[in-house]
């Protein structure tokens, strides 16, 4: 399936895995892109020195093309965009805020920006600032989220932007695909899917409940402090919800009660009183597999349904961007 995205992107198939802080390392990056996808390391909280080391491992397993996402609220955010620039990655996705100061440098060595938006409004404010590519992620995604649904979202940001188009939020097969792409999406971000896949280096037991969860197994915590999250229902999500909507409990206290949660359930195994971030999609989760499985079946189930439409369907959305670029001048 050839679009736009895998144009720009240089990669077989217009599927990227979204950037999971503590689970989207080397290994899980690496073998998505060897599948053929784009493979994301997830810069999260680390250290720069942890995201230049897993850069050089994924070069080392594949010769693909990856990227890296940048959480800007990260205090070494600085530090870490220059570390980007000097290793010349392919790609760079963001999230947690503008990467308008990063941008100049990044496209000088090459590098492709994708930054991760929730809204329209954003996704025209990055255009501006140069991104090649706008990631909408609707709020049935896992982890930090928005407030505008993918079904939603999609089509208002077509609307906005010229740029290639990337749906993230609820995606997790081909049905997803097919849909996001009949909205206006030209390929799709998705984490929760890779979560259970051979590559992906989480505790099992984490694995074990994404392959479990139900429809109504997810909770949005943190809406109080203006940053949800979403993540799988256990005792550690309730009694953080509880502590939120509890006045007598100090910001400190919840600080304190949440550190290190998510280090908790993908490295420990605590699937009780860690973080096990996850999308609605875990519903939709049910074979563990590898990467080039997941790909295989995306693509395949998306280019089924798509039909003989496919070819005008993927021109259809390019049109569109040409005419919002229209519509901006």
């Amino acid at each position: 399936m050839k679009t736009r995205v895998t144009e720009l992107f240089g990669i077989e198939e217009p599927v990227i895995q979204g950037a999971m802080a503590w689970v989207a390392n080397a290994s899980l990056a690496a073998g998505v892109s060897a599948a053929g996808g784009l493979g994301i390391v997830a810069a999260g909280a680390a250290p720069v020195e942890w995201v230049e080391e897993q850069i050089e491992i994924v070069r080392s397993k594949t010769d693909k093309p990856f990227g890296v996402n940048v959480m800007l609220m990260n205090p070494n955010s600085d530090q870490i965009a220059q570390l980007l620039a000097d290793k010349r990655v392919p790609v760079i996705t963001t999230g947690a805020g503008d990467p308008g100061k990063y941008m100049a440098a990044w496209k000088e060595v090459g590098c492709k920006v994708a930054p991760v938006v929730a809204s329209a409004t954003l996704a025209r404010r990055m255009e501006r600032a140069g991104a090649d590519a706008i990631i909408a992620e609707g709020m049935e995604a896992g982890g930090h989220i928005g407030q505008i649904t993918t079904m939603t979202l999609i089509p208002a940001v077509r609307a906005a932007v010229s740029v290639p188009l990337i749906a993230a939020g609820g995606v997790a097969d081909g049905r997803g695909m097919a849909a996001a792409m009949m909205l206006g999406a030209e390929g799709v971000q998705m984490g929760t899917r890779f979560l259970t896949i051979e590559e992906c280096t989480i505790a099992d037991a984490y694995k074990e409940k994404v392959l479990a969860a139900k429809d109504s197994d997810t909770l949005v915590t943190g809406q109080n402090s203006g940053h949800p999250v979403r993540q799988l229902k256990n005792r550690f999500a309730r009694t953080a919800k509880h502590m939120e909507s509890d006045a007598s409990v100090t910001s400190e206290e919840l600080e304190q009660f949440m550190a290190g949660s998510l280090r908790k359930a993908v490295v420990d195994g605590d699937v009780v009183n860690g973080s096990m971030m996850s999308g609605i999609s875990a519903c939709l989760v049910h074979e563990r597999g590898t990467a080039a499985d997941v790909i295989a079946e995306v693509i395949g189930e998306a280019e089924e349904l798509l039909g003989l439409g496919a070819e005008k369907l993927i021109e259809m959305n390019a049109r569109a961007g040409r005419v919002s670029a229209a519509h901006a001048e």
